[in-house]
């Protein structure tokens, strides 16, 4: 069942799930599964990597992930382990729209909320001269106003308690590329595996995965609704240094997905994902969900074993 197409509007959707907040994680979690999937969740003896993220939902409690669910927090994180060169150069954050000088903002920027997800939240200005000023701040207005999409999917790691607040950043740019492509690392034990490629995202966009030997797989996810791309993507320019640092960033997660850009001379910082998709999407063939599911061991972590209280 596709509820998105059923209830359009996001807001109502994070309204109505806000209205089920009183109902455990154990017994929500499953129902969502079962409507995004179709099937029963197994959580006693779980094979799929969709039923194992679930899982990690439940089970899993590093305190670090809370830091790296915010998009501002994340950049302290990552700079802590020395590859502050690799943050995309920061511009502002902040905690209004009044705090923020247009005068001040350069003629290309991005602008996101440190708690969206899912391209949500995001707007990109290509040429200031071009902007509507107005119509900006609206935007960001909006953003603050809206409701705070609280345990929409059950994700532990974005109860971060965090503020919303609007991160600046330049915009980065490629001369192969209008938009350069997402390159998401699936990372499994600090062991980055495959690389999920995001195609244009101001086309019909595409979806190709390839292995750490540049080899196109066969499946796709995971969004269903994604086709592979026309021309198999070539083995982007240093693609060596790009899997050294998905192996220090993911290093001490059972899963992360890491998200690189790369412009040729430079590699940038994306985010870290936990559970992509919230753990409700689809492979096709739909083997590959147990297969990547294989690669992946949820062990049951509290706060006390990383050294919390």
């Amino acid at each position: 069942m596709n509820y998105k197409k059923l209830i359009r509007s996001r807001a109502l959707r994070i309204k109505i799930l806000s209205l089920l907040n009183w109902i455990p994680d154990s017994i929500m979690i499953p129902l969502q599964y079962r409507i995004h999937t179709g099937r029963r969740l197994n959580l006693k003896n779980p094979q799929r990597f969709t039923e194992k993220l679930q899982l990690y939902k439940l089970k899993y409690r590093n305190p670090l992930m809370l830091r790296c669910t915010d998009k501002y927090e994340v950049r302290s994180v990552v700079k802590e382990m020395g590859l502050a060169d690799i943050l995309i150069p920061l511009i502002g954050v902040y905690d209004s729209a009044e705090a923020i000088d247009f005068e001040k903002l350069p003629m290309q920027f991005v602008a996101k909320t440190t708690d969206g997800g899912g391209g949500n939240q995001v707007f990109i200005c290509r040429d200031k001269r071009e902007l509507d000023k107005n119509e900006f701040f609206s935007k960001v207005n909006e953003w603050f106003k809206a409701p705070k999409a609280k345990n929409a999917g059950r994700e532990w790691a974005y109860e971060n308690g965090y503020p919303r607040r609007v991160v600046i950043e330049e915009l980065i740019s490629d001369v192969k590329h209008k938009d350069i492509p997402d390159y998401k690392f699936f990372c499994f034990d600090g062991v980055p595996v495959y690389c999920q490629v995001i195609g244009s995202r101001t086309t019909e966009e595409t979806i190709d995965f390839y292995d750490m030997e540049w080899n196109h797989m066969e499946f796709r996810g995971l969004n269903a609704a994604c086709n592979n791309a026309d021309q198999r993507m070539p083995e982007p320019d240093n693609f060596a240094g790009m899997k050294k640092l998905v192996c220090k960033l993911s290093a001490g997660y059972p899963f992360v997905r890491v998200d690189l850009y790369n412009t040729g001379n430079n590699i940038y910082f994306g985010e870290l994902t936990f559970y992509p998709a919230s753990g409700f999407g689809h492979f096709t063939p739909d083997c590959w969900d147990k297969k990547i599911g294989e690669l992946m061991t949820v062990p049951e972590c509290s706060f006390r074993k990383f050294g919390g209280g």
